[in-house]
């Protein structure tokens, strides 16, 4: 056996979806990183061992604009290119790959922390070192750093360190919890076991083994939705545990879900009712895919109220959009649902504060073991969300070490350093404004060969318009910058009737739903096939935000719909929408009310008036850098083949900088499910930029002698862009400059350019 000491600024225990994007965002700042999970693999429950599929804020697409951007983003979009069949062996090396990419990252697989050295009272303890034991290697290693992020989800790090923590679900009263029980009880959420099937093509025998459970002498094939063409994460719902300890029970658990398994493979193969001759059973996973366990305690407990009523924080850092998705403590025994969703009616913030103990003072932690109650916590748990929260630790750590603070400190004197510093990185904070001090487009005039100035879809002559009855009200959601007056619509009518339009806001900027009536109108329509009308519309906001215009179903009314939506358009139908029969959903919100899913993609025959600012220049600059209160993106005219659309910075006075970052439009409203249980068909998102230059002006050089010529010189020239943040290193011998243009010459399939950030830091 060997013995080793390692040090490092940051040790980050457990290579979950959390552990990785924390690794991955401090090692980017400059920190010295260790990275230690003690499975051979990185990704946690997503990982080839567990197989869950990673799920964050859009929620399987029932939120709008809502997905991650940052690490997590990047994450995503690679492997809908290197993956698109959802391979989860090929999902492993996308997530290794970008920690193994990172200099400043010493990963330490295969190595189990059990032992940690902690210091102090109760109310004031400091993590010294941990030591793990690498099993095949023989090796023990003492790891040693001022700050530490317990990503463990079990949270075994901050309970032997002696953080304060959370077991079960807590009392009603305790935070105002309707949802919650009256008293507490020590339950969970339990945990389950997947498998994967086949088709060979011929017939295959099942011969169940003695472990097999007889599910029908149980509720689950009246309770359950069982099919033979199922297998993966369909079956999520095989789930145990909540009546028991999921850690020290974890091997009865991982027996139970077993037998389960084997059960439904025995009644699929040999009951009869299903076509399955041909498949065989491919693979059963043999770690159980945990939920829930210890929640540490923070300087801030998130709970149902946050989620629900969508509480801004001044220091929010991250956020969600998940359901509060509870499941009966009974798991896959329970007569009813396997799970009951209430929804938020848009995405919810996530505090730093839920992200470091409130007595371990050099201890974060995110994943699983977030601070949030077990409420909170249903809607907080899944793995994108965790992974955002594992970036902003593993960036807030990082500024605790170049600082030398505590978390709380930082909390305190440097929240809106934390919150810059995670926008710059684009990564996924909600309503936090581009202020940094450092970007210097802030003070540049900001032009543009053209603009997408008029919100519309399908206005062209030459544009494929499809018939769609007005059955159900349908909603068009445009930004409004700076005010509606009218909309035109191209519809028709069987006979006279009348037609009422409706606009509405949304009650809060990340929200796309309709909240408060804002403007109405009914305009008669005579019987005749389809035309242009106009249709009063005002609504003149004191601040840019978005706008849903209604049109109330009326089965005599034809409006059209054509593809692709235009940038900042979405359209929302008014009618139930649930394809997982196995849970129930709460239509209380607004937001399930009105999903997108049936016109994905689509948008309404449509126009509105005046004119937009909503895709003007400036909205590259000092933005939000996703949807919110808009689009906060410019979109150029559409490419002409030949020619490119250009994005330009000018200063008044010469500035010196040394990098130019790009953000481009990956359209944050698709869905990309690692496994793609929702499949796009789009390698890489048309959205996205794909052709390039980027140039800059050097001061005193702006014209050659005797030219008006301004002499750009080019700083990157880029063909297949696929990546929404690209960061160009300016060369050093270049000293001051004028301007920066951006000039894009072809995207991946949209047909404006479309830019989300342009910054240049000094």
């Amino acid at each position: 056996m060997r013995t080793q000491t390692v040090e490092a600024d940051i040790v980050i225990v457990g290579g979950g979806l959390a552990g990785v994007c924390a690794a991955v965002a401090a090692a980017r700042q400059g920190r010295r990183v260790v990275l230690v999970n003690n499975r051979p693999v990185l990704g946690g429950n997503s990982s080839s061992e567990v197989r869950v599929w990673v799920c964050g804020a859009t929620a399987h697409g029932n939120q709008r604009w809502a997905r991650e951007t940052g690490i997590i983003g990047e994450l995503y979009v690679e492997n809908q290119f290197r993956n698109p069949e959802g391979n989860p062996v090929y999902w492993d090396d996308v997530v290794l790959d970008a920690v193994r990419r990172e200099p400043n990252i010493a990963l330490f697989l295969n190595t189990d922390v059990s032992e940690v050295d902690a210091i102090g009272p109760d109310e004031a303890r400091h993590i010294r070192s941990v030591v793990g034991w690498t099993m095949g290697a023989e090796v023990r290693t003492t790891f040693r750093a001022p700050f530490f992020i317990d990503c463990t989800g079990d949270g075994l790090i901050g309970h032997l360190a002696g953080a304060r923590y959370r077991l079960g679900k807590e009392g009603r009263s305790e935070f105002g919890e309707d949802w919650a029980p009256e008293e507490p009880v020590r339950e969970f959420l339990g945990s389950t076991l997947l498998f994967y099937t086949r088709d060979l093509g011929y017939p295959v025998k099942y011969v169940a083994p003695e472990t097999a459970k007889d599910i029908t002498s149980t509720p689950i094939p009246d309770s359950r939705i069982i099919r033979s063409g199922d297998s993966g994460a369909h079956y999520w719902w095989i789930e145990w545990g909540g009546e028991l300890d999921i850690v020290h029970d974890n091997e009865r658990i991982r027996d139970e879900l077993r037998s389960v398994i084997l059960g439904i493979w025995d009644y699929i193969k040999n009951s009869g009712r299903f076509d399955a001759d041909n498949l065989t059973l491919e693979w059963i996973g043999n770690v159980p895919g945990k939920r829930e366990y210890r929640r540490f305690v923070g300087d801030y407990t998130l709970h149902q109220g946050d989620v629900m009523a969508q509480t801004s924080f001044d220091d929010g850092v991250a956020f969600g959009g998940w359901s509060i998705d509870l499941h009966p403590s009974q798991g896959m025994y329970a007569e009813g649902a396997g799970a009951l969703q209430r929804f938020s009616d848009g995405v919810f913030e996530i505090p730093f504060r839920s992200l470091y103990s409130a007595n371990v003072d050099n201890m974060l932690m995110a994943g699983r073991d977030v601070s949030a109650t077990h409420i909170a916590f249903g809607a907080a748990r899944v793995m994108a969300t965790c992974a955002a929260m594992g970036e902003a630790a593993g960036t807030a750590a990082a500024l605790c070490v170049q600082l030398d603070l505590e978390p709380r400190t930082l909390y305190r004197e440097h929240r809106e350093e934390l919150r810059q510093t995670l926008l710059r990185w684009d990564a996924s904070v909600l309503g936090v404004a581009n202020a940094d001090p450092d970007d210097l487009a802030l003070g540049a005039r900001v032009t543009a060969s053209s603009s997408r100035s008029r919100i519309c879809a399908g206005i062209g002559d030459t544009e494929v318009r499809t018939p769609l009855p007005l059955s159900h009200d349908v909603g068009i959601v445009v930004p409004v910058h700076p005010r509606l007056e009218s909309v035109d619509l191209y519809v028709a009518a069987e006979c006279d009737t009348e037609l009422t339009v409706e606009v509405f806001s949304t009650g809060k900027p990340q929200n796309v739903v309709p909240a408060d009536r804002e403007h109405s109108a009914t305009v008669s329509l005579a019987a005749g096939g389809a035309r242009w009308i106009t249709v009063p519309a005002a609504f003149a906001p004191t601040e840019p935000q978005n706008a849903v215009i209604v049109l109330r179903a009326n089965r005599h009314v034809t409006v059209h719909t054509t593809h692709p939506l235009p940038p900042g358009v979405l359209t929302v139908v008014r009618r139930a929408d649930n394809d997982d029969r196995n849970v129930q959903i709460s239509h209380e919100g607004v937001l399930v009310q009105w999903p997108t899913k049936p016109l994905r993609g689509r948008s309404v025959v449509f126009s509105v008036s005046p004119e937009s600012e909503a895709h003007a220049p400036a909205r590259a600059v000092g933005g939000y850098q996703r949807p919110f209160a808009g689009p906060n993106a410019w979109a150029s005219a559409p490419l002409t083949p030949g020619r490119g659309e250009w994005l330009r910075l000018d200063w008044e006075a010469p500035v010196t900088a040394h990098e130019v970052r790009l953000v481009f439009d990956d359209d944050v409203d698709l869905e990309l499910n690692t496994l793609h249980h929702h499949r796009s068909p789009d390698e890489v998102l048309p959205q996205l930029v794909r052709d390039y230059r980027l140039e800059v002006l050097p001061a005193g050089e702006s014209t050659a002698a005797g030219s008006a010529v301004p002499q750009w010189r080019s700083i990157a020239a880029i063909e297949a862009n696929r990546h929404r943040h690209r960061i160009h290193q300016l060369p050093s011998d270049l000293g001051a400059i004028s301007a920066v243009r951006l000039l894009v010459t072809a995207t991946n399939g949209a047909r404006e350019a479309r830019v989300v950030a342009i910054r240049v830091q000094r």
